[in-house]
């Protein structure tokens, strides 16, 4: 199944930069303009044509994307068990995995009981069907029951099996939930007398999920008693959870053959595996899907099945004909709730085995031949190819030009488009949005548009590939279900009632992104009144006697926020922020002409900029706080969005962001807490949304070195860890993936990197719709030479300069029906129209 090709008529833009008094004024300088062709000039590492070959770009070596949407792997990485011609599943022959029939595992005696010291109620489960979770599932013989114990993360877990007659066993064998591995364990067995528990066996840090328990010597009982006292952490809670337990000392099955393939970056779209050919029993196959190698193992690193209205225990199922055959993972079961799949992956390894589910039985079997010829990938994101770039970026630094076209990928993977198959299943499909071209969040999850990501997401794309729809799709949608009160939902998630604060900001703000960059100021006009009245209604119902937003007022003290923190009162990050929205909103509001909005909007972020700076600003620490309530820290989004917003005055912008460096680094970026008393990671967890801010205002305050190097620290780290090049959704402590295996590595809030680079670094921004004007204001701080374009509604923008320590000189060729203002680093200004500019500034 294929994605349709996106239109790539609709108009695109860049983002200026805040205006907050920052940018360094030089002493008066000789400036020659000149209406000419650009003429290079002698700088070490310079390019000789500032313009490339249309045909062969110098900056296609960065690009990441697949030439097609037919994606094969690169490499096998991994074999278990029998498995002939591994190289086969590239085309080279068939891959073979074989396996005997298990033996079966011996029971319990007829009669025998269990009870245990707590069981879960019963309740659908994963699949939908009604479960139970009692004591005798353990006993039953089936290993798709099992049982559940009832107290959450507290021991003792007692399990005690009680035969009719005695019987001799020489051990037992435990098979427990991948989900709920007993770590920690002691099995007794009940002494001839009938009343005397006698020890066995005591077993610590098991890891395995089937654990042979030998006794010292055979015993002959009427009672085993299993006391569990830790479980293997899981993100489904710290539970008992035992599927069966053997008498005596069960075998190792034959190992299941699985081959790992290896895509070479993530991808996402629906996997293909071409079969030549199975054994008669109908083999089962078990696909699992991770991003990371960490996360590989015979379930995926996510579902989106298992995470909402779960089919699958996470992992695809497919029952395999005998015939040469293709299946393409499609979401749903084949019969029933039997051997059931997800369809759409975000991923880059594939771990494909020869299994199947007991509760798959009997359209499928765990044993058999399955022959493999092929492994694809019907690749459905954004195919951004070379020709396909309406913006690109280069410059001197072959670093900062990867992590450029990395942040591109990142985006082409999220965008897509939405449908009900395959988007979070937690209440988001939308008849609204089915079947547009959206950004979604995340490449693997939640696959749901959310509009503080596309804050950052949509600007990517507009200095990209400009799909200017996939921005304009989910704002309007979102605004189409404003509430009576004027807040804005922040995604489709839970029927567009998922209660966030600071979402409703980024709606306006990226409102004023997509008419400035596209020029689509139909969008601005039909969507002005719900601009107005999340504004004037709803903000103001939150605002306090200070004049600050206060989160708790009007019921709102259960709302989250980008990390669902629990943060309340008079808070930084939210009053900057809508600061930002407001300057934006009057900025939509001037261009539409309404200048009595526009006058008010800005009058109120002075206010709140002044009230900001009077009861938030922490004098002794210089820099500002997270809240005026609760425990003392500081936050990077915060004081971000202070000095991008234009909050912060020129020293105490200054001071925040060197507070930042001393309290707040990392090896892996910038964390957004200084302390962890908000969340017990706040110092070491790091978002690449929340660094975005502080890196465009280390730019806009003239610390471009300071921004390139907390670019290079973050953007670095991810590039250089598996899965490389995509950015993730957060770092958490030592550099890992902040929520594990539930992390996304391929989110589009991460990629602000696009935007700090080429509207900071080149410079280049629109300043009203559509650039009718623009700026062209660069930081070059080390970097030599750039170069860049920018697509707009008349034609390219293009800019280029040199930086040496003996002159600055900068080429920008303006299309038609534009005018803009070119600003050097020692401070000096010019004001162009259409054409080739060139401006040379001595130095020295």
């Amino acid at each position: 199944m294929s994605t349709p090709e996106v239109d790539l008529s609709a108009c695109q833009h860049a983002r200026p930069p805040r205006k907050a008094d920052y940018s360094r004024r030089g002493g008066r300088r000789a400036i020659v303009l000149v209406a000419v062709a650009l003429t290079a000039v002698a700088v070490a590492g310079a390019p000789a044509d500032a313009r490339p070959d249309p045909h062969q770009p110098s900056w296609a070596k960065y690009v990441v994307a697949p030439a097609s949407r037919d994606v094969h792997p690169v490499r096998v990485t991994a074999t278990n068990g029998d498995v002939t011609n591994p190289r086969g599943v590239f085309g080279a022959g068939s891959t073979t995995l074989s396996r005997p029939q298990p033996p079966a595992r011996p029971s319990w005696p007829s009669g025998t009981s269990a009870t245990a010291s707590s069981f879960h109620a019963g309740n659908n489960g994963n699949d939908g069907k009604p479960r139970t979770y009692v004591p005798g599932n353990a006993i039953d013989g089936s290993t798709d029951t099992f049982w559940n114990d009832d107290t959450f993360g507290a021991y003792p877990d007692v399990l005690t099996i009680t035969v009719p007659a005695a019987t001799s066993l020489d051990g037992i064998t435990m098979l427990s939930n991948s989900d709920g591995v007993p770590q920690d364990f002691t099995v007794d067995t009940l002494g001839p007398d009938g009343a005397t528990w006698q020890p066995a066996a005591t077993v610590t840090g098991n890891t395995t999920v089937l654990r042979r328990v030998p006794f010292a010597a055979a015993v002959n009982t009427t009672q085993v008693r299993i006391t569990v006292t830790k479980d293997q952490s899981s993100g489904k809670g710290d539970f008992t959870r035992v599927n069966e337990v053997y008498p005596g000392l069960v075998p190792d099955d034959p190992a299941v053959p699985s081959v790992t393939v290896d895509f070479g970056k993530v991808v996402v779209g629906y996997p293909k595996v071409d079969f030549a050919g199975a054994s008669s029993n109908t083999p089962g196959v078990r696909l699992a899907f991770s991003e990371t190698t960490q996360y590989l193992s015979d379930t995926s690193d996510f579902s989106r099945s298992y995470n909402g209205n779960s089919i699958t225990p996470g992992s695809d199922q497919h029952a395999v004909p005998a015939g040469a055959s293709t299946w393409t993972d499609t979401h749903g079961c084949a019969d029933g709730t039997k051997v059931c799949a997800d369809g759409l992956h975000g991923f880059r390894y594939l771990k494909i085995s020869l299994d199947a589910l007991a509760a798959d039985a009997p359209d499928t079997a765990a044993f058999g031949t399955v022959q493999i010829k092929d492994i694809a990938l019907d690749f459905t994101a954004y195919l951004g190819t070379p020709k396909s770039y309406q913006g690109w970026f280069e410059s001197s630094d072959p670093q900062l030009n990867q992590y450029w076209y990395d942040a591109s990928y990142t985006n082409e993977l999220i965008t897509d488009t939405f449908r009900s198959d395959d988007i979070d299943p937690r209440g988001a499909d939308s008849p609204g949005l089915d079947g547009k071209v959206v950004l979604t969040d995340g490449a693997k999850r939640d696959r749901d548009p959310y509009v503080g990501d596309v804050y950052v997401s949509g600007v990517t794309d507009y200095l990209t590939h400009n799909v200017g729809a996939a921005a304009r799709n989910v704002l309007a949608d979102l605004a189409d279900h404003q509430r009576a009160d004027g807040w804005i939902p922040p995604a489709s998630i839970n029927n567009y009632t998922l209660p966030l604060f600071d979402y409703p900001m980024y709606w306006v703000a990226s409102s004023w992104d997509y008419v400035l960059y596209t020029g689509d100021t139909n969008y601005g006009r039909s969507y002005y009144p719900n601009l107005v009245k999340v504004l004037d209604s709803w903000y103001p119902s939150v605002t306090d006697s200070n004049g600050l937003l206060q989160k708790g007022l009007n019921g709102t003290g259960g709302y989250g926020d980008y990390a669902f923190l629990g943060r309340t009162g008079e808070v930084t990050y939210y009053n900057a922020l809508y600061v930002l929205a407001l300057r934006d909103a009057a900025g939509l509001a001037r261009a539409l002409g309404h200048t009595a909005d526009a006058a008010r909007w800005t009058a109120r972020a002075e206010t709140v900029s002044a009230a900001i700076n009077a009861h938030l600003w922490d004098a002794s620490a210089g820099a500002y706080v997270d809240s005026a309530t609760g425990d003392l820290r500081h936050g990077q989004d915060g004081n971000g969005y202070a000095i991008l917003a234009g909050v912060a005055p020129a020293a105490r912008a200054t001071s925040a962001l060197d507070y930042l460096t001393a309290h707040n680094h990392t090896a892996y970026g910038n964390s957004f807490m200084d302390n962890n008393t908000l969340v017990p990671d706040g110092s070491q967890r790091v978002y690449a949304f929340t660094s975005y801010p502080e890196i465009r205002s280390r730019f806009l305050t003239g610390s471009a070195a300071s921004a390139i190097e907390e670019i290079k620290r973050l953007y670095g780290w991810m590039a250089s860890h598996d899965p490389g090049h995509t950015d993730w959704e957060g770092i958490g402590a030592g550099g890992s993936m902040y929520e594990g295996p539930y992390t996304s590595a391929a989110h589009g809030w991460s990629t602000g990197v696009v935007s700090a680079l080429t509207n900071d670094l080149l410079g280049a921004a629109p300043v009203t719709p559509g650039y009718a004007s623009w700026s062209v204001t660069p930081h070059p701080g080390s970097v030599t030479w750039a170069r860049g374009q920018l697509p707009t509604p008349h034609g390219a923008l293009q800019v280029s300069w040199t930086n040496s320590p003996h002159r600055f000189t900068i080429t920008v060729e303006a299309p038609p029906g534009t005018t803009g203002t070119i600003t050097l680093p020692g401070g000096r200004i010019a004001h162009v129209g259409p054409g080739r500019h060139t401006i040379t500034e001595p130095r020295g």
